[in-house]
């Protein structure tokens, strides 16, 4: 509250700043807020839909896979994060395309994906490409899983 000044006209000569400071307070919790959901929603990878591709027309690649648990399998194979690029350039040496098709889960953190792109192109990798998510058929069962066409880097 203002405290009058020496003057009998009834104007305050001090501004009052508590207002504006509310203003300010209920400003910057609503900023929080909506930074805490942008950042949520934007970790996860959303992975495209899309169509099974003829066994005869998919190459023979190095399949790296994310789960939801964290684990990384390669080939069906669970390797840990530290052995991944050793484990890599083992297969990259059998495989003549050299290229890695990464499959996440959809819960998967699009960080955790880089990282393991990172570590392939390290052990060699010419080309990556991503797995997309299975597509439902009429039966209800999921169709094999398409694979995007690799991209050269």
């Amino acid at each position: 509250m203002a405290i009058p000044s020496g003057n009998d006209s009834g104007l305050f000569g001090e501004i009052n700043i508590t207002p504006l400071t509310d203003i300010f307070l209920v400003l910057l919790i609503i900023f929080m807020v909506g930074a805490a959901v942008a950042i949520e929603s934007a970790a996860h990878v959303g992975l495209p839909q899309g169509k099974a591709a003829p066994a005869s027309e998919q190459p023979q690649n190095v399949i790296v896979e994310l789960t939801a648990e964290r684990r990384i399998l390669v080939d069906q194979h669970e390797v840990g994060l530290n052995d991944l690029e050793p484990v890599l350039r083992k297969a990259m040496d059998k495989s003549h395309e050299k290229t890695v098709i990464f499959k996440g889960d959809p819960k998967v953190i699009l960080g955790d994906m880089v990282i393991i792109l990172d570590i392939a192109k390290r052990a060699g990798a010419r080309q990556l490409g991503v797995a997309v998510s299975q597509e439902q058929t009429a039966e209800g069962a999921p169709a094999e899983v398409p694979q995007t066409p690799p991209v050269s880097h």
